[in-house]
């Protein structure tokens, strides 16, 4: 048996430092090959050769140093004493790495990798030796060497905001290996036998940013894998809790201010609808700000439809733990408005219904001055889409109460739009939700309906009295310019007539 453990890997002679700092030492002894933090594995053939390795580039994923790889021990023919040896040397044989580019090329130590990954993690999820020190650091710097990684450049244009469906994302051949990597992970996070205490200290915030880094990633396969293990690291370990959390708002700001290009925003959200899910009442005043500086903010991007879902429930949360927020979602959604964007207001108009459930009188009050001037404006909109949508507010019990306590200011605002798209809007539909919303209107209070008719038509009579005015005052001007002699460089004003075209 020991003879058989002299074909292990031997530990450094200088200590591991607590960070994941890389180590760009060669070392020549033995016939097993060791690696470094510096993404390279040195093989010797024995003393006093030099160590020699072959380096191969791929033109997507960074240059990587590739040697043979010999299986060892497995964990059955080891009494408990030595498997944390074995389980470290298991770990830095997996640090190797490979280009998956080209199938064909090391297949077989690839094929060895892979079958000690499972191993180890059959190991990691049955629980049944405590992780020492040492054995953190391996794992931590093994999953550093195969995870972080610089993606490629992403062509999308900032101009189409990423809604370019003829773009198909780009996959990391490395995948199989990377699967298994991710899933060991996420075993020695959420095991009983990791001590949070120890592995914070390499389980770090360089090791968290980097993760995060990874949230950029075109596969979607990746990002679930991020998003759980994430997860589980902000549930484990409280010290970095808040440090996540601004971690993940810096993401938010770089992609709503600066680049407008992430892949991760959603995944991010759903992290952080699960967190806002756990926060203590009263909420604290970073959490407020959260939601202002970050949430609302997010409303902006051209992608919104991408991650629409997640950023609703995300507020939809905020307003369940303090109902007072909900104007200041209600603001925050008439100042980021799409005038242009057709499809985003159909959006707003849905999580505004949302929150007009959530919301109280007092709340209400605060905001239903402006908020029905815009619904005002989606009511006459000549997208049917969003007409529709606008008037649906009056098929919900909630709306209609708040409206009905408060249709003395409500009513004057929302009654000429009703009467222009009765008069003359081109879908029917919206014409016959318009007539509906308007006859009732009529029945929840007859004489003030007829009293903001009555001066919806006075303004109509003045309006059309003050147009015609306009209308002759330009003709006298127009025949008063006409009788003048043209003379030089004088401007000359065209008639209609002149420049009426007949077919």
């Amino acid at each position: 048996m020991l003879r058989q453990f002299r074909k292990l890997p031997r530990k450094s002679g200088k200590s591991d430092s607590p960070e994941l700092a890389r180590s760009s030492s060669c070392k020549t002894t033995g016939s097993t090959p060791q690696t470094h933090q510096s993404n390279s594995l040195n093989s010797g053939s024995g003393p006093g050769h030099p160590c020699t390795a072959k380096r191969t580039s791929s033109a997507v994923f960074p240059a990587i140093v590739v040697a043979g790889i010999e299986p060892l021990l497995p964990f059955k023919y080891v009494p408990n004493s030595e498997k944390m040896k074995l389980f470290v040397s298991k770990v830095s044989l997996c640090c190797v790495t490979f280009d998956f580019t080209d199938p064909t090329k090391n297949s077989i130590e690839k094929d060895v990798k892979r079958q000690t990954l499972l191993e180890l993690l059959d190991f990691v999820a049955s629980g049944s030796v405590r992780f020492n020190e040492p054995a953190i650091l391996a794992m931590c710097r093994m999953c550093a060497l195969n995870l972080f990684r610089v993606f490629p450049p992403n062509y999308w244009s900032v101009s189409n905001g990423g809604e370019n469906d003829d773009d198909e994302p780009m996959f990391d051949p490395a995948w199989p290996h990377l699967q298994i990597v991710y899933d060991l992970l996420l075993k020695f996070i959420t095991s009983s036998c990791l001590d949070a205490k120890v592995a914070k200290k390499y389980i770090d915030h360089s090791f968290i940013l980097r993760l995060l880094d990874l949230f950029d990633s075109e596969d979607l396969r990746e990002r679930e894998c991020l998003k759980t293990i994430l997860h589980r690291v902000y549930g484990k370990f409280m010290v970095h809790r808040p440090f996540i959390r601004k971690a993940i708002s810096h993401i938010f700001y770089r992609f709503v201010f600066e680049m407008e290009r992430h892949n991760g925003i959603a995944e991010l959200l759903e992290i952080f609808g699960s967190i806002i899910s756990g926060f203590a009442l009263p909420l604290k005043e970073e959490h407020k700000i959260f939601l202002w500086r970050v949430l609302i903010p997010l409303h902006k991007p051209k992608a919104l439809g991408v991650y629409f879902q997640q950023l609703s429930y995300c507020v939809t949360q905020f307003i369940e733990k303090d109902p007072k927020l909900s104007s200041t979602v209600i603001r925050g959604l008439l100042k980021y408005w799409p005038i242009t964007n057709s499809q985003k207001e159909v959006m707003f108009l849905g999580e505004l219904e949302e929150t007009l459930e959530a919301i109280n009188m007092v709340e209400f009050q605060k905001v239903m001055v402006p908020l029905f001037l815009r619904i005002g404006c989606c009511i006459n909109s000549f997208h049917f889409q969003v007409a529709e949508r606008a008037l649906f507010f009056w098929n919900n019990d909630q709306i209609v109460n708040l409206i009905a306590h408060n249709r003395n200011v409500i009513l004057p605002i929302i009654l000429p739009n009703l009467e222009k798209n009765a008069q003359n809007h081109w879908n029917h539909a919206v014409l016959n939700l318009t007539l509906n919303v308007r006859r009732m209107f009529m029945e929840m209070d007859d004489m003030l309906f007829m009293s903001c008719l009555t001066h919806f038509k006075k303004e109509e009579t003045k309006l059309s009295i003050l147009a015609q005015k306009r209308k002759e005052a330009w003709e006298r001007l127009e025949n008063a310019a006409s009788l003048q002699p043209i003379t030089g460089n004088t401007a000359v004003l065209v008639t209609p007539l002149a420049t009426t075209i007949t077919c």
